[in-house]
């Protein structure tokens, strides 16, 4: 075993202190060297023995000592070192200090008031204890309550507390200095000091006079200061004076470094962590309106020792020169000393060795060279030791490399072979291959100083046993290994950069190729950023199988790069994917509001993290508190890459705003609302839209519009002027005031059209100037049928239907379009008649023809063509209105008789009742209604009237299908009760009874001739509510019977030939009497079992009847 020189391997610290608290404080020593090192201490640079002091703790086979936490420790204070020796030499530890800190306190002292008059400065002294750092110093009163501190009041560096001048406030008797040292857990408090201010009154208002700056601290105008690198520089200036002096600072030729501090107020500068570009020369300068002083201040930033050249430990062989080197920097320049076994150099003097500045040069070494030379680098700052062990010796080769290594090469890669080797003088090293006498050469082939042999590029030729053989002066020596050569491992199937929604499943694939004889030791690794991913947790995200990685429900921390590692004992392939997860945009941050300008406002947002996926946009939402709280709407949106926005806002309205991003992902959630912000009132911005002009009854106009939003009123009393004039008559306009979004206008002509527009306003003004948008007036039922209706005969399932355009005067309306009602009457191979369903086609538009198909072969069919508006169908075929009468009016009420209907078309369900007061006024009374649901009756009283007023009275017969055309009557009610049973009334109502069923003789008579009764025309008829009369795609024959007139040739045979003597009755009405035809299937008489006659059609066609 070779003899080694003593090396210091453990100490402690340059310090140690004993705290209180702690049990023990130990003095660490550790060495190693061969033979084993004996340890001695120093103390004060006097030798100390620790085994002979009773209290210390010692270890057997080491340096270390423990002082314990016991009784009184002063006497353990002070500087000591350690001594490692054998017999080659010695090595020493760096200087320790045990510190035995005193428990700081404050001496006991009385202090006198400080009367001080107002306006003048003073200062209170702290004077803390020593201590060990940090110290730590508070200004506070017998309460515990801190003194305040500002530009007039503030703690030096030192402690005392400065007052710029006096005040009759700062008057207090209970000023505490506290000292805390937080190292050793103690705070200590001086006495409390007592302050005077002494107020002087003067006749001026302005009682403290004015004076300009002077510095309280530092004193003096010039000061140097001297920090070490890296500790914080601090420069203060505190000066009094009224008003209070403002401080700045300055540095010569240069400006402030950017990491400078100004804090107490601006009198204490900081630049932390100060180096040497903060040297330099500084100023302060206090400043009020009366003059100004200033301090100037010559920074040094000076350093503790830092090696330049650490000297190395050296074996060197007899007769050698050696040469030891030692330097370091530092501010100032550190000073080298040198020891030798732990003696000082001269005090060892040898023949052969000299000193050279920072260099030791031993001429013709000799064994009894052999030594530890220690080089000792110190300044103010720190000491800096070093030990180097130089050992001079001769020594055949020895190889430390142990023997029969085996090494695996990867084909393609490199491998080193070592072969480590001690010897004085130094070794030659030569490798050859399986026993051949020559060693490896070529370019793939390296042998280092060191032994080792790398070989570059593996081929599989390189197996094989290698020989490392080594000599010097003193002898030989030799090793042998061996090298396998293996195939690489190669990841052929690489995972690949992926892009995954948060909450879903990430897949990452890796399949590697590698020799087969790693077969049980391959592994496949995943690693997340360099760190090694644990697939064995017992709740566990990661499942790989078959080299796929799967990530169960991805979340922002699973965003990062991933790598496969395929791995065996001699080489490994990785590849990498970067996941990155995608999500909506987080919550924008700090949104503020700014430029306000009434209805105008700038919002500005610090955008949220967009998680891999560009925010496309921001949506701006709104919430107001008056019309919707909690409410929140969209107000704006803004491209991704703005993060600030001008709002239009609505005027008096109460704001506050929220933002939200969008990207590819989806919307994120929105940012916390701003505050609140309420714009003034103002007049509308807009008029109200969508206004639609439509006409339910003939004569009047309803005209309706979409109402501003309650946040587009921008003030309160919103209102609308609804102006109208003819469109084709030359008028003024006229307009109404609502606070409605509707208006009707009465007494209008039948449908003709009109100018309207509608203007908003508030107590703030008019809306901007309205667009005018023309409609019509309400529109009534077409009067007049098609005429000229012809039929053809198409096949034998369609015919066409031609006819004349109804005149456009006659339609009152919009024109909606045609309708064409048919019904088969009966087969042409039976001759008794039989009515089948209805069937009804719709033609919108303006047309005279159209096809109707599906119809039966050789069938007689009856049909009627109508034209329709918007208000309902026109005449083709009319429902026969009964016979109405007012029978007795009285004050309050009007007595009504009828009869039922000639011809109901159907079933009979009822009857509809409507009345209204139509005084001789510009307007007319509420349309009241009565729906008499019983069939069978005939008479009815309306209660409740007005007295002397003017009521109109409509009347309608229901069946199923819907209402038929109306009947009128006008009367007024009487000034008082009449009473029926005086004798005149009774005869005069005896008289009329009897000429009215003189005249219903005659209406009898004249009907079996073969007329019919028509209801009686009303040309002032204001038509009634037009959803009981509308327009009905289901509805046959529901045409009013206005005009007195027959219709004309709305009824045809489908052959186009009108058949002589025909009436004009509705087809609706079915027959079930037997029809008379000829031999060519030709209609050739009239219904039997009926007074009136019919219309029959029949289709014929040009081989036979359809």
């Amino acid at each position: 075993i070779l003899e080694q020189l003593p090396t210091i391997t453990a100490q402690s610290p340059s310090s140690v202190i004993a705290f209180p608290f702690d049990e023990s404080f130990p003095m660490t020593c550790e060495a190693k060297g061969n033979p084993e090192p004996e340890f001695r201490w120093t103390k004060n640079g006097q030798e100390f023995d620790p085994f002979l002091e009773p209290r210390l703790m010692k270890e057997e086979d080491s340096g270390t000592f423990v002082i314990p936490n016991n009784g009184n420790l002063t006497e353990y204070q002070g500087t000591y070192r350690c001594y490692a020796s054998n017999k080659l030499g010695t090595a020493i530890s760096e200087e320790i200090e045990f510190i035995v800190p005193n428990v700081p306190k404050f001496p006991k002292e009385k202090f006198e008031p400080i009367i001080v008059e107002e306006g003048q400065p003073f200062i209170l002294e702290c004077n803390p204890p020593k201590g060990i750092p940090p110290l730590q110093i508070y200004w506070m009163t017998i309460g515990l309550q801190h003194i305040e501190q500002d530009e007039r009041v503030s703690m030096g560096l030192n402690g005392d507390l400065y007052f710029s001048h006096a005040e009759e406030k700062d008057s207090r008797r209970d000023y505490c200095c506290f000292a805390a040292f937080p190292r050793i857990r103690t705070i200590v408090q001086k006495t409390a000091m007592s302050v005077i201010v002494k107020t002087i009154i003067f006749l001026q208002a302005n009682a403290i006079l004015e004076r300009k700056p002077r510095l309280m601290t530092p004193p003096g105008v010039r000061s140097d200061v001297q920090l070490v690198k890296g500790e914080d520089l601090q420069l203060e200036c505190i000066a009094e004076g009224f008003p209070t002096p403002q401080i700045e600072w300055k540095k010569i030729g240069l400006k402030l470094p950017e990491k400078a501090k100004l804090e107490n107020h601006g009198k204490l500068l900081t630049i932390p962590r100060a180096d040497e570009e903060d040297a330099g020369k500084y100023t302060c300068k206090a400043k009020n309106l009366l003059g100004e002083a200033a301090h100037h201040f010559t920074v040094t930033v000076e350093e503790p020792p830092e090696w330049e050249y650490e000297p190395e430990s050296q074996l060197t062989m007899i007769g050698s020169e050696v040469l030891i080197k030692c330097s370091a920097t530092g501010t100032p320049q550190p000073t080298i000393t040198w020891r030798v076994n732990g003696i000082p150099l001269e005090e060892a003097p040898a023949s052969n060795r000299k000193e050279f500045d920072d260099t030791i040069a031993l001429h013709n070494a000799k064994a009894s060279d052999s030594a530890v030379y220690q080089c000792e680098a110190s300044n103010r700052h720190g000491t800096l030791l070093a030990n180097a062990n130089i050992m001079i010796m001769n020594l055949p080769p020895m190889i430390l490399t142990k023997e029969g290594e085996e090494y695996f090469a990867v084909e393609g890669k490199g491998v080193i072979m070592h072969c480590k080797v001690f010897s004085s003088p130094p070794s030659t090293i030569t490798w050859s291959k399986d026993d051949s006498s020559g060693s490896v050469e070529g370019p793939r082939f390296t042998v280092y100083e060191n032994g080792s042999l790398e070989i570059y590029s593996v081929e599989k030729e390189d197996l094989g046993q290698y020989t490392c053989f080594t000599k010097n002066t003193e002898g030989t020596s030799a090793i042998d290994a061996m090298l396998y050569v293996k195939d690489p491992t190669r990841i052929v199937v690489a995972p690949e950069d992926l892009q995954i929604l948060i909450g879903t499943t990430a897949q990452l694939s890796c399949l590697a190729e590698y020799d087969k004889s790693f077969s049980n030791d391959f592994e496949l690794l995943w690693e997340k950023d360099d760190m090694e991913i644990c697939l064995h947790l017992s709740v566990n995200r990661y499942l790989v199988e078959d080299g796929i990685l799967q990530i169960i429900n991805i979340s922002h921390r699973d965003q990062g790069v991933y790598t496969c590692v395929a791995r065996t004992p001699v080489d490994q392939d990785t590849a990498s994917a970067l996941l990155m997860v995608l999500d909506v945009p987080d919550a924008p941050e700090n949104l503020v509001l700014s430029e306000h300008k009434g209805r105008s406002v700038k919002l500005k947002w610090i955008p949220g993290d967009e998680h891999n996926s560009s925010t496309t946009e921001f949506i701006i939402e709104y919430e107001e508190s008056q019309w919707e709280p909690g409410n929140w709407k969209e107000l704006l949106r803004v491209p991704g890459n703005h993060a600030s926005a001008t709002l239009k806002l609505h005027g008096h309205v109460d704001y506050r705003f929220r933002v939200s991003g969008v990207n590819a992902v989806g919307r994120g959630h929105p940012s916390k609302p701003t505050e609140r912000y309420r714009t003034p009132p103002a007049a509308p911005d807009k008029n109200p839209e969508n206004i639609k002009i439509e006409g339910h009854l003939p004569h009047e106009m309803d005209i309706n519009w979409e109402p501003l939003l309650p946040i587009e009123h921008n003030g309160p009393g919103l209102e609308y002027k609804v102006s109208y004039r003819r469109q084709d008559v030359e008028e003024d306009w006229q307009e109404h005031m609502v606070k409605r979004h509707s208006f009707v206008v009465k007494d209008t002509p039948t449908f003709v059209p009109y100018e309207i527009k509608i203007q908003a306003k508030n107590h703030q003004g008019w809306g901007p100037e309205p667009k005018i948008v023309t409609g019509y007036s309400g529109e009534d039922f077409p009067s007049a049928a098609p005429d000229d209706v012809a039929v053809e005969v198409m096949n034998s399932s369609v015919v066409k239907v031609s006819w004349t355009r109804v005149h456009k005067d006659k339609l009152h309306g919009h024109l909606g379009g045609y309708r064409v009602n048919w019904w088969r009457l009966r087969s042409l191979a039976d001759s008794k008649k039989s009515h089948g369903d209805k069937h009804t086609l719709t033609f919108p538009g303006d047309r005279s023809h159209a096809m109707v198909p599906g119809l039966m072969p050789f069938s007689e069919y009856s049909l009627i063509v109508m034209t329709f508006n918007g208000r309902g169908n026109g005449p083709g075929s009319h429902p026969k209105n009964p016979v109405f009468r007012v029978t007795d009016v009285q004050k309050h009420s009007v007595s009504l008789a009828w009869a039922p209907p000639v011809e109901p078309n159907g079933i009979l369900t009822g009857y509809l009742l409507d009345y209204q007061m139509i005084n001789d006024t510009e307007e007319v009374g509420t349309l009241q209604t009565v729906d008499i649901s019983n069939p069978d009756t005939t008479k009815w009283i309306l209660r409740d009237l007005e007295a002397m007023s003017k009521y109109k009275v409509y009347l309608r017969s229901c069946t199923t299908v819907g209402c038929g055309p109306v009947v009128s009557e006008e009367c007024t009610t009487t000034p008082q009760a009449r009473i029926s049973t005086q004798g005149w009334f009774i005869g005069l109502m005896c008289a009329i009874a009897l000429l009215t069923l003189i005249v219903l003789i005659a209406c009898f008579v004249n009907r079996n001739k073969g007329g019919k009764y028509s209801a009686v025309k009303e040309k002032e008829d204001l038509h009634p509510d037009v959803e009981s009369q509308g327009m009905n795609d289901d509805t046959f024959c529901e045409y009013s019977d206005n005009d007195e007139k027959p219709l004309k040739g709305s009824q045809h045979s489908l052959s186009g030939e009108i058949k002589a003597g025909d009436s004009g009755d509705s087809l609706v009405d079915y027959g079930d009497e037997d029809a008379q035809f000829n031999e060519d299937g030709s209609f050739i008489g009239e219904y039997a079992g009926r007074k009136e006659k019919r219309v029959s059609a029949e289709i014929k066609g040009s081989n036979g009847h359809y």
